[in-house]
Formats: C-alpha cells, sequence, structure tokens
C-alpha cells in the first residue's frame, strides 16, 4: 500500500484547475455547449474540493483519502458543510453546476442560452474560493 500526501495541502491546486476549467467553460458556451457545461461542472468540483480541504472536513478527507478519489456523495456532503459557512448560495451554485453536468454534459439537452443563465453562479463559487484560500495564505 502506498502512502499518500494529505488532501489538505492542494486546495490552491484545486483552485489553479477550477480557475481554469471557469475560463475554458466560458469560452466554449456558444460554440460547444456540452463542453461548455461539463467545464463549468468541473470548476464548481474543484472549488468544492479546495474548500473542502481549506476548511478542513475531516470526515470528507478522511473518506476522500481511503477511497482515493472524490465520490458523489463526498462532493455533495463537502458542498452542504460548506453551504452552511458561506451561505446558501454556494448550495444553489453547486445545484446549478450538477444541473449543468446532467442535462447540459450527459444528456445534451441545454442551449448556450441556459448555461449562461446559471454561469454567473459558478463564477461566484470559483472567485469566492479564490479570495477565501488566497487570503489565508496571506496572513
Amino acid at each position: 500500500m502506498r502512502s499518500r500526501q494529505p488532501t489538505r495541502t492542494t486546495a490552491e491546486a484545486h483552485v489553479e484547475l477550477a480557475l481554469r476549467f471557469l475560463e475554458e467553460g466560458k469560452g466554449l458556451v456558444d460554440k460547444d455547449p456540452v463542453q461548455a457545461s461539463e467545464k463549468l461542472y468541473k470548476a464548481a468540483e474543484e472549488t468544492v474540493k479546495a474548500l473542502a480541504i481549506h476548511f478542513n472536513l475531516i470526515s470528507i478527507i478522511k473518506s476522500v483519502d481511503e477511497s482515493g478519489r472524490w465520490t458523489v456523495t463526498d462532493l455533495e456532503r463537502a458542498a452542504l458543510e460548506i453551504s452552511r459557512k458561506l451561505g446558501r448560495w454556494f448550495r444553489a451554485a453547486w445545484d446549478a453546476a450538477n444541473y449543468l453536468h446532467v442535462w447540459g454534459f450527459h444528456e445534451a439537452k441545454i442551449n448556450a442560452e441556459d448555461i449562461d443563465d446559471r454561469l454567473p453562479d459558478i463564477e461566484r463559487m470559483v472567485k469566492e474560493a479564490q479570495e477565501i484560500i488566497s487570503g489565508a495564505h496571506k496572513s
């Protein structure tokens, strides 16, 4: 069994990925709504991971460390815990990202207008996580 580094040290890396996925997704909205939906969902997913690590959500981090990966259950539990800290807007933004993941990516049933309507929520998730995590390292 190989030894794993604690995931706690990678909050910044998850935020960097979230920012990259956010920009890629924004650039694809009009060109490829299916891929835009997935990139924006991935931005939200990386944001949840970053904040779970930053807020040291121990039971979730332990579950991830034990399984070696993030499950949908881990992400859902983390999003709920984070929304308790940041407010209901975070849960609503996570739900918007999930909507894009299912109906935009898997089912390919939504268009650019549907994505544009949800984009500000996902952008807020990523930008606020970036501020929280970078602010913590400045103090």
